[in-house]
């Protein structure tokens, strides 16, 4: 018997019980109860901060769908620890549609996941989304202004998307999540004044789990982003809920059981239309979630960031680096950035990350696992192998002059984001 055969044999069920939205001092706290029978409970909570005034300008039936919906993203963090045939739902009602929805969700945003400890989703019955509550939350009619709530995580592209939205003269809002002192760093130099800062909390006890052997990998966390986006604009009254997710995070890291396998999944084209659809429908059609930066290749992004000097000694995309604000210099992360930037920035392109990653010969396997199609991706948010060659030749304009569509930008944003893009 293997592991997940074993863990699912123990644990049958997975219990999403209920959720509280409280206010603390100034802060809204909202707390979600899991379930995994027999006996593993969780709590976590999500703290959005400055929010407490903003509950009594809200319609409570939809600030509870958007908490509810909160919490289904915030399970798939729960659930993997030992894969439950059985989801139950009881603090409101899913329709057959939603339910296939979010079964969906589950196994393409878990594809990592599946991969990585050799689980096959494929199996009959392998999970089944089971509702037990009676609320049925109805899609509810706003009037939003029409600003802009960027989440910002401390990279270029949301750096760039921020920029953007400076130039059509709008005054964009930053949502950071646990902020690293790179989004802070961005905020700052962009010089927003208005910002939204959350703090998500893991249970403690599923780390516990963790080290005794239950599962644990990748979850869509830009999904959860997503979910998070529409509570903040609901709270404080915010239609435009803007991404930074380019049209490379298309492109999968390898194949698994006749399945593509994509560790971007939830920042992709086809989930952000789903992601559209599903909010229109069951939550409301007022907001406006999407990618800024969608039709551009992550190549684009890079072109137009290296004008954009001021974030260059600010900016940080490396996981590893994340507690102490650096580069690592030695993980695809780091590699795909500093390569993005080589054709446009140059010598000061080893400025930024300290020294020429492509001089250090144990970069040399990653490089080979970034640009070799007999090789599985590295499951990292990295550029696509094209781009990675293109960079390499010093050819990205082949790159360049490949424009795609995005009915959801205006004339305008689409205009000036290719001005930029090929000027």
């Amino acid at each position: 018997m293997t592991i997940i055969d074993g863990l699912r044999d123990k644990h049958k069920k997975f219990i999403y019980q209920d959720f509280s939205v409280d206010l603390d001092g100034q802060d809204l706290l909202i707390t979600f109860s899991f379930l995994i029978t027999p006996g593993l409970s969780f709590q976590p909570k999500t703290v959005i901060k400055n929010a407490a005034s903003r509950v009594s300008k809200i319609d409570p039936q939809l600030l509870n769908n958007l908490v509810f919906h909160l919490g289904l993203i915030e399970a798939f963090s729960y659930w993997k620890a030992a894969c439950p045939s059985i989801i139950e739902i009881q603090p409101a009602y899913l329709s057959d549609q939603q339910k296939n929805w979010w079964l969906n969700l589950l196994k393409q945003g878990m594809g990592e996941f599946f991969f990585k400890n050799k689980i096959d989703w494929r199996v009959k019955d392998f999970v089944t989304i089971v509702g037990s509550g009676e609320n049925q939350y109805k899609p509810k009619i706003l009037s939003l202004p029409l600003r802009s709530l960027v989440l910002v995580g401390g990279g270029k592209d949301s750096a760039v998307s921020v920029e953007v939205l400076k130039q059509l003269k709008e005054q964009p809002i930053a949502m950071m999540v646990n902020p690293t002192e790179a989004a802070k760093q961005i905020v700052k130099i962009a010089n927003l004044k208005d910002r939204v800062t959350v703090s998500r909390k893991i249970d403690p006890q599923l780390l516990v789990l963790n080290r005794r052997g239950y599962l644990n990998g990748h979850t869509p966390f830009s999904a959860y982003l997503g979910f998070l986006s529409l509570l903040v604009g609901g709270l404080f009254g915010w239609r435009n809920l803007v991404a930074s997710n380019e049209r490379s995070s298309d492109e999968p890291n390898t194949e698994y059981l006749g399945q593509a396998i994509n560790h971007q999944y939830s920042k992709s084209w086809e989930f952000e239309q789903g992601f559209r659809q599903y909010t229109a429908k069951y939550i409301s059609s007022s907001f406006n979630y999407f990618s800024l930066v969608r039709p551009l290749w992550e190549i684009q992004i890079s072109k137009i960031f290296s004008r954009l000097p001021q974030y260059f000694s600010a900016f940080r995309s490396c996981n590893r680096g994340q507690r102490d604000n650096s580069w690592c210099g030695r993980c695809p992360k780091c590699l795909s950035v500093y390569l993005l930037l080589l054709p446009f920035l140059k010598e000061k392109t080893a400025i930024i990350f300290g020294k020429d990653l492509l001089a250090d010969p144990a970069l040399k396997p990653v490089l080979n696992a970034l640009t070799d199609e007999n090789q599985s991706k590295p499951f990292e948010c990295v550029a696509t192998r094209e781009e990675i060659l293109a960079s390499l030749d010093n050819r990205p304009q082949k790159l360049l002059a490949d424009w795609g569509e995005d009915k959801f930008l205006s004339q305008s944003q689409k205009n000036l984001l290719k001005q930029l893009a090929y000027a």
